[in-house]
Formats: C-alpha cells, structure tokens, sequence
C-alpha cells in the first residue's frame, strides 16, 4: 500500500509499505480523506513539529476519516453493537500510554496525560506513524463512527473542530457575548463556527489574509478585521480567542480583551524565549487560559456535523496522495489563499 512518508526537512515521499493486518482488538482502515495540518507542515519543512523531532521516517496526518475493512480477533463481526465492515469512521488519533491514572486537579481531562501517542506525531520512539496512508490499523476504541448524512471528507474534519470545541469549552459560558478570534487559519476559522454553535452574540474575526478572513465570514463571523489594511482590533471584547500562535499577537490582543475578560490561548507558541507584551494582562486583570487538543469533544464534533454544520467553506484545495509533496507546499504558503488542504488517500473517495 502506499503512504506519505516524511523522512527529513523538505523530504517526503509515496513509499510503498507493507500492508497491515489488525490484531486483536483492532480495526483495518480503508482511508479516504486526509486533512493537512500545521504539524503535518512543520514535519516537512522543519523535520520536527514543537519539541518532537523526527528520528527515522514517518508516515504524517492525524485528521483522517475512511471506511472499516477488516476486524481483528475479539472483534467479531460487528464492534459496538453497530459497526461493520464498510462503515463510514474517522479516528480519535490519541492514545494515553500507562495506567491513565491523573491527579484529582485534572481528574477526565486526558489531553493532559503527560505520554500521549498521537497519529503523525515524533513525540517517542519509535514514532507513531499517523493515517496519511490507504490503509492503517486502529485500536477499536479509537474508532468513531460517522453519522448518517456525513461523509468521510467532512468526517476527517471532526479532529481539528473537536479542537476548535474544547477552545470554547474552557470558557463556562459564551451565550451573547462578544467574541474575538485573532488568526484566522483553519483552526481559527472552526473556532468561529464553534462560538456560533455555543450561541456567541457577535464574533469578529482578524488576520493578515483576506482570503483566510473571507473564510472565517463563511464560517459565521459577523466582522472582520484585515490586519494587513491597518484595520484595529475590536474593543473590550468579553472573550479572545488567540489562534496565531505569533508572540507578537498577544500585546493587541490582550490589549482588545474587556477588563476583566478572558483570553484562550489556541494557537501553539513558541517553546523558546520569544518578546511579547504582556502588561494588560494583569492592569486589566485578565483571565489566560491555555487549550490544548482536546479529550473526547470529537463525538461532540461529530454531533454538530449530523446536525447541519457545514465545514465545507474550509476546504480549499484537493490533491489525491500521489501529489502530497504538492498539497504540503500549497498549505504552507501564505500566498495560495489555501484554508484547510484535504488529500484523498483512496482512489474512488
């Protein structure tokens, strides 16, 4: 079968790999879509993705979704009392590794586990090969199945809106207020439409790019703000929801938050010393709060896709796997307007 394989910096290739057969407990894949993200981005370009270094090849992506081929021994022919062969899945792509036992401070929130493997990801070795492939092996209780009306394109979608939904979700309550979401790439733009569905009163929208703020107005925004134009950030928003991950972000941002607000970190920031302005942080006495991945909100994701949410406006570009180092540049570069870059892993998908 094939894969998208990264091996270093500026190195991936379609490599041939044998093809799995799942063992006990687990489900065969047939993969459909893939969706390309900043870490699947960072491996290529960089050959590391935070702290996490490649070491030896690996196959990339985590936002994958595409049918069931085969079960493992103990499985039967069915999983769940209503899974089987054929069925329409996507994948929760994190697995705690250990006991899963967590302090009673942090007691369900198993993002916060300290060993996680997670598809495409260098963070042990060995790495854990992620889904960008026509065929993978998954633990059965990482299936999720998709729900009637919802194909697998929109299925490979779940995993970054489910991160986009525990954004929100750190926040208690968000019905009417007003809502920043500084950077508007694909992540920043979910956290728009996930804000709507929590029932924000009004949502505006900032970057750099007029075509990543055209996609954030599809997804529910009711203003931007073209931060290449000059154009201010709003004032005194109740919430912000800072998706950039740019230090340099976080002086106009908290200095657009309300006295007395809050503001969820989304995007990632740099794990090295980088200058920022943090001083409205304590004279307005604001709230920051980290949102890392998330725990089980991708059922919650997938709830709101049966329910009528379109992700569709999200999705820019399709390559099929054989173009992958192509669909890797497009996502890469600022210039191409490209959103959320989808590569078809199968054939007829």
């Amino acid at each position: 079968m094939r894969a998208v394989v990264v091996h270093g910096p500026g190195d991936v290739r379609i490599d041939e790999r044998d093809m799995p057969v799942p063992g006990p407990g687990e489900v065969l894949l047939a993969l459909e879509w893939g969706g390309i993200c900043g870490s699947d981005i960072a491996y290529w370009r960089k050959g590391a993705s935070g702290t996490a270094a490649l070491a030896h090849p690996m196959v990339l992506g985590h936002e994958v979704a595409g049918r069931v081929a085969g079960l493992g021994d103990g499985l039967g022919d069915r999983v769940g009392g209503g899974l089987g062969v054929g069925q329409p899945v996507t994948v929760h792509p994190a697995r705690p590794v250990g006991d899963g036992v967590l302090p009673p401070r942090i007691a369900g929130r198993t993002n916060l586990y300290p060993r996680v493997r997670y598809f495409g990801s260098a963070a042990f070795d060995p790495h854990t090969d992620g889904g960008f492939s026509e065929y993978r092996t998954v633990p059965a209780d990482q299936i999720r199945p998709l729900p009637e009306g919802v194909d697998t394109e929109q299925g490979a979608l779940a995993e970054p809106l489910a991160v986009a939904l525990h954004a929100v979700g750190r926040v208690p309550e968000l019905r009417g207020r007003t809502v920043l979401v500084n950077g508007c790439g694909p992540i920043g733009s979910l956290v728009v439409a996930a804000a709507r569905l929590r029932g924000a009163g009004t949502v505006v929208a900032a970057d750099l790019s007029s075509s990543s703020l055209k996609v954030a107005l599809a997804m529910g925004a009711d203003d931007t703000r073209d931060l290449s134009r000059g154009e201010p950030l709003p004032e005194d928003v109740d919430v912000g929801f800072e998706a950039s991950g740019a230090p340099g972000a976080l002086g106009p941002v908290l200095r657009s938050t309300a006295r007395g607000g809050t503001l969820v970190q989304v995007g990632n920031l740099p794990g090295t010393a980088a200058p920022a302005a943090l001083g409205d942080l304590v004279t307005r006495e604001i709230t920051w709060i980290g949102s890392y991945r998330f725990v089980d909100e991708i059922d919650d994701a997938l709830r709101a896709l049966r329910d009528g949410l379109d992700v569709t406006p999200l999705i820019t570009h399709r390559f099929p796997l054989e173009r992958a180092g192509e669909a890797l540049a497009v996502a890469a570069d600022p210039g191409s307007g490209s959103s959320k870059v989808m590569l078809r892993l199968a054939a007829g998908a």
